[in-house]
């Protein structure tokens, strides 16, 4: 009891009763995968995901478990990449997986999301920002704890037009999914905003050399460059940039609001604005999950961990307030329930979007990404 009355004032909330409705949940656990980049370039996104799930369910087991069950993690590695994420869904079905945190690139998640769907098997992401995954329709069994691109897009462009006062944006992607659809938007948006696109073009991935496209970038002679895509690309770009003294503005999304991007990029990432999930710093609950994971790792958490924290609640809240892992039942409860998190009290929207979060910009000050008020 005094285990459990712990468990509970740490949380802050009453996510479980606890009550044992082990019949209600066929097998003798409840099985939550986490699929995501785990190994890679990109691991630094989906690494943290990993330990946020593993303190969550600690804690969780500790104090009982949901319905009277014990929650077993099934951690399934897709390097962020459409063409294995398939396969790791596939395994995580076949495993006899309930629920899924995951996965964290748009594109994987997209090429994952029909097996899931085909097995009535929900999902919540900390990450895929991809409109398309809710916005559409397709995907009833998606939900989501980050807002989506056509937001950050609308707020790279306030801002850019309000406080950095452009006239004219060079805008990049990566050709994916996630960086491609973000460049679009932003090109939509910019616009929309009376900034003219001086360039819009997509680069390849992994490319050893941007020399070209930055010479391009260069005649042009924007105010702004505006990158869709992740980090590993973004600090070659904007590395070069720079050594070509280049001092035009650059900004990227939250694909390269993490810290391995100023720790590649180094100098270089100086003065550069990513836009990512608003600072929560205060929030009793994100400085105690900031906590655990420091006591657990040694380190302060990464990537999209408070947002990945907070689905990894929500989801376990979900099936305690549902009674059971129905399909109908837990969509129900993350609909209707409110559940306290570190982003906040959440729920989410008949789309899958989680309510009351958004972004903000950020700017790289003394190698620390601070946010812009």
């Amino acid at each position: 009891m005094k285990k459990r009355c712990k468990w509970l004032a740490v949380i802050t909330v009453s996510l479980f009763t606890l009550a044992f409705v082990g019949s209600a949940i066929a097998g003798d656990t409840i099985k939550l995968g986490i699929a995501g980049a785990h190994s890679g370039d990109l691991a630094s996104y989906g690494l943290p995901t990993v330990n946020a799930a593993k303190l969550v369910v600690k804690k969780i087991n500790e104090s009982g478990g949901v319905l009277g069950k014990q929650v077993e993690l099934l951690i399934e590695d897709d390097v962020c990449k459409p063409e294995v994420a398939g396969n790791t869904a596939t395994k995580l079905v076949s495993d006899g997986v309930n629920v899924v945190i995951g996965h964290i690139c748009s594109g994987a998640t997209k090429s994952a999301l029909g097996i899931y769907k085909n097995s009535n098997i929900i999902t919540i992401s900390p990450s895929a920002t991809s409109p398309d995954l809710t916005l559409s329709g397709e995907y009833p069994n998606f939900f989501r704890t980050i807002a989506h691109d056509a937001v950050q897009a609308q707020v790279q462009a306030k801002y850019a037009l309000e406080v950095l006062k452009v006239k004219t944006v060079a805008i990049l992607h990566d050709k994916g999914d996630y960086g491609k659809g973000q460049a679009e938007l932003a090109q939509k948006y910019f616009t929309e905003a009376g900034v003219k696109v001086v360039l819009f073009e997509g680069v390849t991935p992994g490319a050893v050399d941007y020399s070209a496209i930055v010479t391009k970038v260069k005649s042009k002679k924007p105010e702004l460059v505006i990158w869709g895509g992740y980090h590993p690309e973004a600090s070659k770009i904007v590395t070069l940039m720079r050594k070509k003294k280049m001092k035009t503005t650059f900004m990227g999304g939250d694909g390269i609001k993490d810290d391995t991007f100023i720790k590649v990029g180094g100098q270089f990432t100086e003065g550069v604005y990513a836009t990512g999930p608003r600072d929560i710093s205060k929030n009793a609950l994100a400085i105690q999950a900031k906590k655990e994971h420091q006591d657990a790792y040694g380190s302060d958490p990464g990537a999209f961990y408070d947002n990945a924290y907070s689905a990894t609640l929500a989801i376990l809240n979900a099936i305690q307030k549902a009674g059971s892992t129905d399909y109908a039942a837990v969509v129900k409860a993350l609909q209707t329930e409110d559940v306290e998190t570190p982003l906040g009290k959440i729920k989410f929207d008949t789309k899958g979007d989680a309510t009351g979060i958004g972004f903000s910009v950020y700017k790289i000050e003394k190698g620390a990404f601070v946010e812009q008020k």
